[in-house]
């Protein structure tokens, strides 16, 4: 396991996190017996090829689905059990998500874009303006807020999603293969970002399918069938082989 870092707490902790899926006759195992914690500040990449379970352990870490056993606290509030409002309060208050696909509105700005998060907790229209702009001078793009999506580059638009997740100041940054619809030069521009963000204290955890990205963040966790086999530093993880199943 990745070393404690001194003074901070937890903002993900999962216990023998497990979920079964029935299919017929079958019982599968997405996930069976996941268990790290990600301590507040941390950069963490969470690396699996298709099929690893990555994706349910996304699904379960933005209480977007629940696990069939085992215990989840996020900022050390168990969260498997809550109500749907209680779960899409905390999505809204807790977690700011960035996706592959940006999801941006594309008939919005990017202002508006980023302050719509904040439209769904009734701020008023003057503050969250404001926080918008904050948000987007943040990410650099000061000179882009009045620009629609198809008005943006490809790395323009993600560091728009970007400042539409941190525009509520999330305990979790959560990353969905944020560099999965860019080329290598400006993958490598928003990975940046991610280490200044990261440098500012923010929690980052990015879930991905390539190596060359989990090898840059500070620590990797890598997912196979179902199970963490690695957690570690990130150019460690990142490219270890596989173990294959037994035929059986």
């Amino acid at each position: 396991m990745a070393p404690v870092l001194p003074n901070t707490s937890p903002v993900i902790e999962l216990v023998d996190i497990a979920r079964f899926y029935t299919m017929g006759d079958e019982r599968i195992a997405a996930l069976d017996g996941v268990g790290f914690a990600v301590n507040q500040g941390e950069m963490v990449a969470i690396v699996g090829s298709s099929g690893s379970g990555k994706s349910t352990l996304l699904n379960i870490l933005g209480l977007l689905d629940t696990p069939s056993r085992g215990v989840y606290r996020l900022d050390g509030r168990d969260v498997q059990n809550v109500s749907d409002d209680e779960r899409a309060h905390a999505r809204n208050h807790k977690i700011g998500f960035v996706f592959q696909s940006f999801q941006l509105l594309h008939r919005a700005t990017a202002i508006k874009n980023v302050a719509l998060p904040l439209t769904y907790r009734s701020t008023p229209r003057r503050e969250r303006v404001e926080k918008a702009k904050q948000a987007l001078i943040r990410v650099g793009l000061e000179k882009r807020m009045d620009h629609k999506p198809f008005q943006l580059s490809g790395g323009q638009r993600q560091r728009t999603a970007i400042a539409r997740a941190l525009v509520t100041q999330p305990s979790l940054l959560l990353c969905d293969e944020p560099t999965g619809n860019l080329d290598s030069s400006t993958a490598t521009e928003i990975m940046n970002l991610f280490h200044a963000l990261h440098a500012e204290g923010n929690t980052i955890v990015i879930v991905t399918h390539e190596p060359t990205i989990a090898a840059k963040c500070p620590r990797a966790i890598r997912i196979a069938d179902g199970k963490v086999i690695a957690d570690g530093p990130g150019e460690e993880v990142a490219y270890l082989a596989i173990p294959r199943r037994e035929a059986s």
